[in-house]
């Protein structure tokens, strides 16, 4: 019980919020700056924490053939449980069609400015001055400068390990600093959950109410029996005893706040209570919060059916659920990390299948509804998929060399 102790604390916390939240109503967003301020601890921590922990890693790699494979791995299994993902949620919505009785009026958009994708990609892997590396809007940015950091420091020889030292202290700093910040998550987390219900708790009942019926039982099914099927496959009964005692907290904290940024020192602390290599989940963790999201996945899937449905056009068909799979995997792996990419995988689901722009309000109140749960999934993926990746990478008794 002392390993799930905290993450029951905060748990509970959010059900009181949910709960006042429910009965408050709108005036519940009077403790919405509690929730802000853990909110802004952990945006705050984020950036220089993602720096040092994978630059810090990469740096004391003694072979850089190393990160090349996990990279390289790591791309496979995000493709693979992204893949898997959408396929469990078109059965949901075949069986359940999320749209069924609903009439919403569809309303035109304001003007939008049209969007560059080439020009998204070049924002996102870099950025035109140091100082803009220092934000979380820059995430991939940030990623990218702390690989080729790392590689650098790993190449400078005796001066570069020196550098490599002093990150690996900085980063145990970070670590411990994240941990202060964590005593004030059940009053922060609380606090946001009340809040996110009391506002959009009619939403939930409205005219969303079946699609948030299909999406979020679909995404807690997913959470608890495919994310312990990976801990299974990574390294049996041991490895989901190892995920369950570690996970709640990060779970609690990105289904909370929203973000999967907010997660990633949760995500860490997680993997490395499971045994997960410091190498592998310094990258692992920081590089899926931002490319990795099997949730963005489930939710693309119910984006697509959800339309089709409003429509009244019938969802099937090898190649309609073709490029229903395809959409959710652009939008899960390559948009997800470029900034506009929630609205650019929108767009494309219109345009691939001729839906008019009057669409658009729809699918980004539906993206906002189902946020939460899909957040979650997002988020506490990528902490299962470093364990898929250690045993692909370290072999079957990668749990046993961690304790070791």
């Amino acid at each position: 019980m002392k390993a799930y102790r905290f993450p029951l604390i905060l748990l509970a916390s959010i059900v009181v919020g949910s709960i006042s939240g429910f009965v408050l109503g709108p005036k519940a967003e009077v403790v919405k700056p509690l929730g802000d301020i853990f909110l802004n601890l952990m945006f705050m921590i984020v950036v220089p924490l993602v720096f040092v922990t994978i630059s810090s890693s990469i740096a004391q790699m003694t072979s850089l053939k190393r990160l090349g494979k996990i990279l390289g791995m790591m791309l496979v299994v995000f493709a693979v449980t992204g893949f898997i993902a959408s396929v469990f949620m078109l059965t949901s919505v075949n069986l359940f069609n999320p749209a069924e009785g609903v009439d919403i009026a569809l309303e035109k958009p304001e003007k939008t400015e049209s969007i560059n994708p080439s020009q998204q990609i070049v924002e996102a892997l870099t950025a035109p001055d140091f100082r803009d590396l220092l934000s979380k809007e820059n995430m991939l940015a940030l990623i990218l400068f702390a690989m080729l950091f790392g590689i650098a420091a790993s190449m400078s020889g005796e001066a570069g390990q020196k550098v490599a030292k002093g990150l690996s202290a900085l980063a145990e700093v970070l670590l411990k600093l994240v941990g202060i910040i964590m005593w004030y998550a059940p009053i922060g987390l609380g606090a946001y959950f009340a809040s996110l219900i009391g506002v959009f708790g009619p939403q939930l009942i409205g005219s969303y109410a079946k699609a948030v019926l299909v999406y979020y039982p679909t995404a807690v099914l997913y959470f608890v029996v495919f994310f312990t099927l990976y801990a299974f496959v990574a390294g049996g009964k041991k490895a989901v005893r190892k995920y369950w005692g570690a996970i709640l907290t990060p779970a609690a904290t990105s289904l909370a706040t929203g973000s999967s940024l907010a997660s990633i020192p949760a995500n860490l602390e997680a993997s490395k209570k499971i045994g997960v290599s410091r190498d592998i989940r310094e990258v692992v963790v920081p590089v899926g919060a931002s490319i990795h999201m099997d949730g963005s996945c489930l939710s693309a899937i119910l984006k697509i059916s959800f339309l089709f449905g409003l429509f009244q056009i019938p969802f099937q068909g090898v190649s309609t659920y073709l490029t229903a799979i395809l959409i959710a995997l652009l939008s899960g792996m390559v948009m997800s990390g470029v900034p506009g990419g929630g609205f650019i995988g929108e767009m494309l689901i219109m345009t691939l299948y001729g839906f008019p722009p009057e669409a658009l309000p729809i699918l980004a109140v539906l993206g906002t509804v189902v946020d939460p749960p899909a957040t979650m999934v997002n988020s506490t993926g990528d902490t299962v998929s470093g364990m898929l990746l250690s045993r692909l990478i370290e072999g079957k008794e990668w749990m046993t060399r961690s304790e070791s």
